[in-house]
């Protein structure tokens, strides 16, 4: 043995819990151990005595609650995420009891991964990883799947992994445990083999028949070694020796490889999901393909629009305070007022409305969105019913009742899942409120997403969210739309004198005929960005699936990370596979796109078609893969390797 121990532990300690009131539970107690290069260790214990969580630890895969971990006399304490990583990648390679093989990759391809992350060139990793299969006797198997091997060869595509990079030490839990006796003795002469080629194994057991097979036998239990047999005469090492001064310093796989092995393994993952693939790249087609219909129809569609803006608010008016001078202070106005503008002839609904942004929440999900409080004049007021369940009523106001109506736009936020929201209960800015209907869907208006809302009946806001009564808008609807300046000069005299003062604002049909005098290309860009928000939508759904993906392949991600896979990896990994779905998504965007314009000139509407407009949906619709995918992959990344490994 060397005089520095390749392993040494002193005093390691393992406590789970202890958070937020729960109990904490030390697993290892003080565990002290010194392990040589060259020897053939067996820990053994009963389930529960701590050796898996031991194994963790010697394969950097966990970090201790407490003590001192040496490896090669260098303290593992002061290696970063990154040096960590290198570490596991080429000093360890893992032999899991339950193989821990990734689904969708052949034998030759899991074998490959850590030589992936370690930069080996791809021709000398292929003919590495051949060579080791075929040394284990699966040379005629280098395409198969691990659902197509059986427990045995599986568990061999695991030691072939484990010695991808070198192997020094191999790691192996229970690697006997899930074969039958033919396959467990083939494995077991496959360890005594390396360990008298000089590796380092580290056999981690329950059965002792297995265990006596090692050179050296260490028994714990509760968290304690309280038996070792001692070092017998191990082999020295053959293997060069890891300087740790490297740790985290050699960049391992480069940017391209990494990224394009990452793009191979987002191609065969849609692939294989194929369907629910296509229902994502759904929204990024509808989303890339609609702006460009749109903006190339724009022209031909604006007076359509125009004239439906003019009917949507011909007859409706909206009333702010506003001050008399610019020294003056903005008046406030009140529920009096109320009272004053329904008194003026062809005034049919006048409705008090308090807005403000808020925080909504539903389970972990927070979303920002506008508030409102209004009262049953709603529906009337702003030409605005709801599409699904029930308006709040009158008993609602008088009670107060912490009710609310969302609008599209939230329902997507925070009902992503698909479940219906009436009933369920989300709370405003920490008051919970129980929702009970949802809004017929207005998309943008003024440059807003009109859906991007939540309403409350209007007691309840001023209770409850605002701590006012005082509106910030009316919303006035009159009878006869000829009438509009009379009726709103009318308007404005009343209040005048009920208020003592000038000192409101008045938005009526006037304001709706100005916007309709906009410039052809201020018409044209909000067109675009309508159809935009459908790219949101996808951008979303894009966001949704690969959550869902994470949380799928929870168990790959702690593969790759015991295999060497630094953070930055696992984020490539996923970042790539968000923007394949949107470039593959935007390429069939912008094909459909084409086709429909050049279909509606068949059709004689008028379709100009802007090159600039085409290459821009086509990048927003990539940089929302790279946007929506961000939150996902890092969350990937930051997984825990143990939890992950753990994982179903």
């Amino acid at each position: 043995m060397s005089a520095v121990p390749l392993i040494e532990l002193q005093d390691i300690r393992k406590r789970y819990g202890g958070l937020d009131g729960a109990p904490a539970v030390e697993v290892l107690r003080g565990v002290t151990l010194s392990i040589a290069a060259g020897e053939f260790v067996a820990i053994v214990g009963a389930s529960g005595s701590g050796k898996s969580t031991l194994m963790h630890l010697l394969g950097c895969l966990d970090r201790p609650s407490g003590g001192t971990y040496r490896f090669n006399g260098h303290d593992v304490a002061g290696l970063d995420a990154d040096a960590l990583a290198w570490l596991r990648r080429e000093a360890f390679g893992f032999v899991f009891q339950g193989y821990h093989l990734i689904p969708s990759e052949s034998a030759r391809e899991n074998v490959e991964v850590p030589a992936i992350y370690a930069g080996m060139p791809e021709a000398e990793r292929r003919a590495r990883s051949a060579a080791l299969l075929q040394r284990l006797g699966l040379g005629e198997r280098l395409g198969y799947r691990p659902a197509q091997l059986s427990g045995g060869q599986q568990q061999r595509v695991s030691i072939a992994r484990a010695l991808m990079n070198g192997g020094r030490i191999i790691l192996a839990d229970e690697p006997t445990g899930a074969l039958d006796s033919k396959s467990g003795a083939e494995v077991m002469a496959l360890l005594h083999e390396l360990a008298d080629a000089g590796h380092t194994i580290i056999l981690i057991t329950h059965d002792r028949k297995v265990a006596q097979q090692a050179r050296r036998v260490i028994e714990i239990l509760d968290g304690q070694i309280v038996a070792d047999s001692g070092s017998a005469a191990a082999p020295v090492s053959n293997l060069p020796p890891l300087d740790l001064q490297q740790a985290g310093r050699d960049g391992g796989a480069s940017a391209w490889d990494d990224l394009r092995e990452a793009s191979r393994t987002a191609w065969r993952v849609m692939w294989i999901n194929r369907f629910r693939t296509g229902l994502t790249l759904l929204g990024i087609i509808i989303g890339v393909a609609s702006v460009i219909v749109m903006l190339a129809v724009g022209t031909g569609s604006q007076q359509r629009v125009m004239a439906e803006m003019e009917i949507f608010g011909a007859r409706t008016m909206y009333i702010s305070p506003m001050p008399q001078s610019s020294r003056a202070r903005s008046g406030k106005l009140t529920l009096d007022d109320i009272d004053v503008i329904r008194q003026v002839p062809n005034v049919t609904v006048a409705m008090p409305y308090i807005e403000g942004q808020v925080m909504v929440r539903r389970g972990n999900i927070d979303h920002q969105t506008e508030g409102g409080g209004a009262t049953t004049d709603f529906p009337a007021a702003l030409n605005w019913s709801v599409s699904h369940g029930i308006l709040f009523d009158q008993s609602d106001l008088d009670s107060l009742a912490k009710v609310a109506v969302i609008g599209t736009s939230v329902r997507k936020a925070l009902f992503a899942d698909g479940s219906d929201p009436i009933g369920q209960d989300i709370l405003i800015d920490s008051v919970p409120f129980q929702v009970i209907g949802i809004l017929t869907s207005k998309g943008a208006g003024n440059g807003e997403d009109q859906d991007e809302r939540v309403i409350v009946p209007l007691t309840t806001a001023a209770a409850r969210l605002y701590g006012h009564t005082n509106p910030n808008w009316i919303a006035v609807q009159i009878g006869d739309a000829k009438h509009a300046n009379q009726t709103a000069e009318a308007i404005s005299a009343a209040l005048e004198k009920s208020r003592r003062a000038k000192d409101v604002r008045i938005y009526n049909h006037a304001e709706t005929v100005r916007v309709q005098s906009e410039t052809e290309s201020t018409m044209t860009l909000m067109l675009g960005l309508i159809a935009a928000i459908s790219l949101l939508v996808g951008g979303i759904g894009v966001m949704n699936v690969m959550l869902m993906t994470v949380r799928e392949r929870t168990r790959e991600i702690g593969i790759r990370m015991a295999t060497g896979a630094r953070e930055r990896d696992i984020m490539r990994q996923f970042l790539a596979e968000a923007v394949l779905v949107s470039l593959v998504g935007g390429i069939a965007g912008v094909i459909i796109g084409v086709a429909i314009g050049l279909l509606l000139m068949v059709w004689n509407v008028p379709v100009i078609f802007s090159l600039r407009a085409i290459i821009g949906a086509f990048s927003c619709a990539v940089a929302t893969g790279l946007i929506f995918g961000f939150m996902p992959a890092r969350k990937a990344a930051r997984l825990d390797p143990v939890i992950a490994l753990a994982s179903e």
